[in-house]
């Protein structure tokens, strides 16, 4: 589809010729079909982003880890189960760079209809994302290549740049929320962008935060919602206000260090009363004061102050740990042409790579992870070494310990490899995220498929275990499938592996998915064939199918 803004006409990849794509509407116990036909000119895979998908791992999207993409002019139906999850999720692309526009909204309503809040009068989606004119691919292609200097030109706001963009003079088209005085709308704001946090704001009112990630919170009052990538927050919003029109605004959350090469990304919308004249009858238009964009505190604040809706029906926080993990998210190099001996002081040699204890994920491309495992195949595709600590512990976010000079010439060298973890069923896992000063000023929304886990905590500055988990909150800790690891910081949590499959870890930025900070976990079969892997449904289509290599 083109679409034409800042007086330049771009070709987007859309679903059903919409940006952003139709919304699923679903409640809690149905079964969803969703038929897929690819028209594209590239493979595709889409990702139901939070589904559980108990004993449906075939229907989970991600690319070349549960499935092969699907071909252009090819087909492919998923099939899958929502259930125990009420609230906010979403569905996106899952290969390459496409889910910058390949996105919607996936619903999930109460199988009652009752919330444990005031029920609002409407409910909105608000999809926060970027607008690029440089193609998706190419955007992939040239980030798979090391070049990473690209950046989006907006952000949007349901596919609305907003009349802070404009070209000769000409201001963009705003999303508009209309309202009615007194009545309440829960806002559900999903943060789609491939590469920023975003903060949102509305003039004049308040929210009540009352979920995230298809799960209920102890309602919180704020003024802004911090949404990263990956994430869904759902808010309430009372139309409270005098009469009038209302600036929204969805500002990026920026590096810390400011870059005058990096533009300011952000949307600038409208909450509109009734009865108000397109110039607020005479008056200014009231807009939020937003904080810096460069200061990430807020981000830390907001995400420390969630809690879980406690409740003793609801799950609980295992006690007791089986596996710990501590995975440091990190950069390294690797040799520009694959070898081992390029010259480490010459950065055209090298390139910069994510890593997650020093290991750079390496994805395959001809070949899916669940059917090898399934097939009893993996031998040479992957191994299940994934280590469950850094090879050497430092003082991980002090950036006095590295040296100047560009990455490319300092970091130490990694390597490329498909490193899995294995977990029986059944396993009570800690893992705690720790973000390095080499990632300079990115935090890291670490996304699991196929399961929610609990935030314990989260923190700044280097883990300390004897000291940190006397700060873990075991009553109600928030219940999510992405967690925001600060920026120099760390986050903790938990989750028992009641959900066999191959399921794909990894962080939400994506620049950092293709630089390769990602795993994946195997989770062993249960005892009962209720609890273990089932085979492939009949609609799912192998990679052999697909035209790829034969598993």
């Amino acid at each position: 589809m083109n679409v034409t803004h800042l007086c330049n006409t771009t070709k987007i990849y859309v679903v059903n010729g919409q940006f952003p794509g139709p919304t699923i509407d679903v409640t809690d116990g149905d079964t969803v079909v969703v038929h897929v036909i690819n028209r594209l000119d590239y493979g595709l895979t889409l990702h139901w982003h939070g589904v559980r998908q108990i004993r449906s791992v075939w229907a989970d999207g991600a690319g070349f880890v549960t499935e092969c993409p699907i071909p252009p002019g090819g087909d492919h139906t998923y099939r899958f189960n929502v259930t125990g999850q009420v609230g906010t999720l979403w569905w996106h692309a899952h290969v390459t760079c496409l889910r910058a526009t390949i996105n919607g909204a996936f619903i999930v309503r109460p199988k009652d209809g009752r919330y444990p809040f005031p029920t609002p009068a409407k409910d909105v989606p608000i999809i926060i994302g970027e607008w690029w004119q440089l193609d998706l691919i190419e955007l992939d292609r040239r980030m798979a290549d090391g070049n990473f200097d690209d950046n989006p030109l907006s952000a949007t706001i349901n596919g609305k740049l907003g009349d802070l963009s404009n070209c000769s003079g000409v201001p963009e088209e705003s999303f508009v929320v209309d309202v009615e005085p007194g009545r309440s709308y829960l806002l559900r704001v999903i943060n789609t962008a491939l590469f920023s946090e975003y903060y949102f704001k509305v003039a004049g009112h308040t929210f009540t935060v009352v979920g995230a990630d298809g799960n209920y919170l102890t309602p919180y009052r704020t003024d802004m919602v911090v949404v990263a990538p990956g994430e869904a927050i759902d808010v309430l919003l009372v139309a409270d206000a005098p009469p009038g029109l209302y600036h929204m605004i969805a500002l990026a959350n920026q590096p810390p260090e400011p870059d005058p090469q990096i533009p300011l990304f952000v949307s600038r919308g409208v909450v509109r009363y009734p009865g108000v004249r397109p110039d607020n009858n005479g008056l200014p238009v009231p807009v939020p004061l937003m904080p810096n964009q460069h200061n990430t505190m807020p981000s830390f604040y907001f995400h420390n102050n969630l809690t879980g809706l406690a409740h003793p029906d609801r799950h609980r926080v295992p006690m007791h740990v089986d596996e710990r993990m501590f995975i440091t998210l990190g950069l390294g190099s690797i040799c520009r042409d694959g070898g081992t001996r390029c010259k480490r002081r010459r950065s055209n040699e090298t390139i910069v790579v994510a890593t997650m204890n020093n290991v750079s994920f390496h994805h395959p491309t001809t070949t899916s992870l669940l059917e090898r495992y399934y097939d009893g195949t993996g031998k040479g595709v992957y191994t299940e070494d994934f280590p469950d600590h850094p090879p050497h512990p430092y003082n991980y976010t002090n950036r006095d310990y590295i040296p100047p000079g560009p990455l490319e010439e300092v970091l130490e060298p990694t390597f490329k490899a498909t490193k899995l973890r294995r977990f029986k069923y059944n396993t009570s896992v800690e893992i705690v995220f720790q973000s390095t000063a080499l990632l300079q000023s990115d935090s890291n929304p670490m996304h699991l498929h196929g399961y929610d886990f609990f935030v314990l905590a989260q923190g700044i500055g280097n883990f300390d275990p004897k000291r940190d988990v006397n700060k873990f909150n075991y009553h109600n800790p928030q219940l999510r499938n992405t967690v925001q690891v600060p920026r120099t910081g760390w986050a903790a949590i938990r989750f028992v592996t009641d959900n066999p499959g191959m399921w794909y870890l990894h962080c939400h930025f994506e620049f950092h998915i293709v630089m390769g900070m990602a795993t994946a976990f195997i989770v062993e079969d249960g005892p009962t064939p209720e609890t273990s892997l089932p085979p492939p449904p009949p609609e799912y289509k192998r990679c052999s199918a697909k035209g790829l290599m034969k598993p």
